[in-house]
């Protein structure tokens, strides 16, 4: 029998540094579950993906960097959005009074054959 978990529960404290577990991990696909409270990416620092990522806002709030955007893209719960293989990108801020809860699903780039 498959054992049943919660996203939810229990929630790591992320107040010290970001928590990512791997919910699944698959040829080809990768789910990831992150969870932050008021971290930032590094000044300077940018995500630069050889995969495609899509992420879904589960809770609280956050404020992203895509480097090919002009202004940054803020998430309230239930925003999604997909950043391609390339894409730089980094986090601006997350809420600092709670945890953000972020479901992410990693997959191969159109320029990996995806």
């Amino acid at each position: 029998m498959p054992s049943l978990q919660n996203l939810f529960r229990p929630l790591p404290d992320a107040s010290a540094g970001e928590c990512f577990d791997d919910l699944l991990s698959l040829p080809g696909c990768r789910v990831e579950r992150i969870v932050s409270q008021g971290q930032a990416s590094p000044p300077g620092f940018w995500y630069d993906q050889d995969w495609d990522e899509w992420v879904l806002l589960l809770a609280g709030s956050a404020l992203l960097r895509l480097e090919s955007e002009p202004q940054p893209v803020a998430l309230t719960v239930g925003d999604h959005l997909l950043i391609r293989a390339g894409e730089r990108h980094r986090v601006e801020a997350t809420d600092p009074g709670g945890p953000t809860v972020w479901l992410a699903v990693h997959v191969p780039g159109a320029t990996a054959g995806g």
